[in-house]
């Protein structure tokens, strides 16, 4: 990968980071003509790095074969636009594959999500990052952080020992610690996107984040787009004016540890009549009253 491989690969992740959901059909198959359209939307409004097989697409809850068919589909509606980043994840073997696969694919860059394990040791983690790394040495790597007991030594030595590992999503509820592992990894080694979100994003780009993952931009891209365009601009009272317009909406889907975090972007993207309100277990459907609150809210946006 050349000097300015890495460089572009940066600039895309220095940005509003789309988390595409999956739509399901009635007889809860995806439904790839919702998905085509949804990703149409948001590259229309100028989206411009999409992750197939993040959190908000129900990646756990996704068949390998299904997790394939939305990177290919990805891929292909981005047209060499758009950066694809790729959740890549499970054991080792898995994750390695599924790397490979979205190389293949035509995608840049792979995200890879946490280690789904009960014990995971500070080297363990530097070696289950590596092997996928080492494993498409073509892709950007990008190490999905969630463990407030992780140290920044331990990102600094993966950084070390695998260039091409060149941004983080750091997505832990906390922004001082956020700072300071960001400066003990290397704060200009890496790329620091916000993966907790808009409702998260001006106080993790004080402490040095330049982009921001988001589902919301799924339901509402030009607000996602604007508050980007205002912490880029210093304009933060702007950014907080944004803030303030999503915050019920993201607080819904933060409450009870995230567990209606899709569910709550799905129904918005119903009553806006673009995709069924349809998630896989282990999430489920809002109950009536949420329903509504979340359509209200959405009444009050530029989408």
């Amino acid at each position: 990968m050349t000097e300015d491989r890495f460089t572009a690969l940066r600039a895309a992740l220095a940005d509003v980071v789309a988390i595409p959901v999956t739509p399901f059909a009635e007889d809860g198959s995806v439904d790839d003509e919702a998905q085509r359209a949804l990703l149409r939307r948001m590259l229309d409004a100028g989206v411009r790095t999409l992750t197939p097989n993040g959190n908000t697409g129900e990646f756990y809850a996704l068949t390998p074969d299904e997790r394939r068919r939305a990177v290919e589909l990805t891929v292909d509606e981005a047209a060499g636009t758009t950066t694809v980043v790729v959740g890549v994840g499970h054991e080792v073997p898995t994750a390695v594959a599924a790397a490979r696969q979205a190389r293949d694919a035509g995608a840049q860059l792979v995200m890879v999500h946490q280690p789904v394990h009960p014990y995971v040791s500070q080297q363990g983690w530097i070696d289950y990052h590596r092997a996928v790394a080492d494993a498409v040495p073509e892709l950007g790597v990008v190490p999905y952080i969630r463990n407030p007991l992780l140290a920044g030594a331990a990102l600094a030595e993966l950084g070390r020992l695998c260039p091409n590992v060149i941004g983080v999503k750091y997505a832990v509820h906390d922004a001082a610690r956020f700072a300071a592992f960001a400066r003990d990894a290397g704060l200009e080694r890496f790329v620091w996107v916000a993966g907790l979100a808009e409702l998260y994003a001006p106080a993790y780009w004080a402490g040095g984040a330049t982009g921001f993952t988001s589902g919301l931009v799924n339901v509402a891209p030009s607000v996602s787009l604007g508050m980007r365009d205002a912490l880029r601009e210093g304009r933060y009272a702007d950014a907080m004016r944004t803030w303030e317009l999503i915050r019920p909406f993201e607080e819904l889907r933060a409450d009870r540890q995230s567990a209606d975090n899709v569910s709550v972007v799905k129904e918005a993207l119903a009553s806006l009549g673009l995709c069924r309100r349809d998630v896989r277990p282990p999430s489920s459907t809002l109950p009536d009253d949420r329903r509504d609150r979340v359509a209200a809210l959405v009444k009050g946006w530029d989408v």
